[in-house]
């Protein structure tokens, strides 16, 4: 197996990421694999309380800056806290949204600018950039039918978007892609899950599992 390395995964609202994610971690468990898996913001009791805020369908009222600031404080207590311990230990880190996220929805959907909220999160980070980067690419009008087909998934603020700011969301991404083409595997979401799976599995058996 090769060194351990910082997996993110990213997309808009109904990609499937959790549960390719759920997948990965029995793959890994049955590989003997030393890795954690975890999630933005969130991942740790202070970042998951600053989560609770973000994501609190009644705060409708949440400045644009303000949500940049609180993922990006969020990210730096999860940071320092769990990812980099991890890999210091030597474990692979599978992420559920790094930084990524904050460029697309705050940087671009919500129009205050990819380099200014950069150059927030770099100040978080420390320039601390994941290894590899999964981006699901799904359609807005895909990613959220799911989420309204899904009863079991949790409802967040954002969910409460109209379509409009999805389709800024993929925009967004879009444009992230090509700020950083090297650390980017594109997969297309909107295929099956097995199919979606074995397009990821197929990227780990050249980047992670052979030596």
């Amino acid at each position: 197996m090769k060194k351990p390395i910082f997996i993110t995964f990213e997309g808009p609202e109904g990609a499937g990421k959790t549960t390719i994610l759920q997948r990965l971690d029995q793959e890994l468990k049955k590989r003997s694999v030393p890795f954690i898996s975890t999630r933005e913001p969130g991942g740790i009791d202070i970042a998951e309380q600053i989560r609770s805020v973000i994501l609190n369908p009644e705060n409708t009222k949440m400045d644009g800056r303000t949500e940049a600031l609180l993922y990006a404080a969020a990210r730096r207590q999860h940071l320092v806290e769990k990812v980099l311990p991890a890999l210091q230990e030597g474990k692979t880190v599978l992420c559920d949204r790094f930084i990524d996220s904050s460029l697309a929805y705050q940087g671009f959907a919500r129009n205050l600018g990819i380099e200014e909220v950069y150059s927030i999160n770099r100040f978080a980070t420390e320039d601390r950039m994941p290894d590899l980067t999964f981006y699901f690419n799904i359609s807005p009008e895909a990613g959220l039918g799911r989420i309204d087909d899904n009863e079991s998934r949790e409802k967040n603020r954002l969910d409460l978007e109209k379509l409009d700011f999805h389709q800024r969301v993929q925009d967004g991404y879009e444009r992230v892609l090509k700020m950083f083409p090297d650390r980017f595997v594109i997969i297309n979401a909107e295929q099956t899950v097995e199919q979606v799976y074995a397009d990821i599995l197929k990227v780990l058996n050249e980047r992670l599992f052979r030596d």
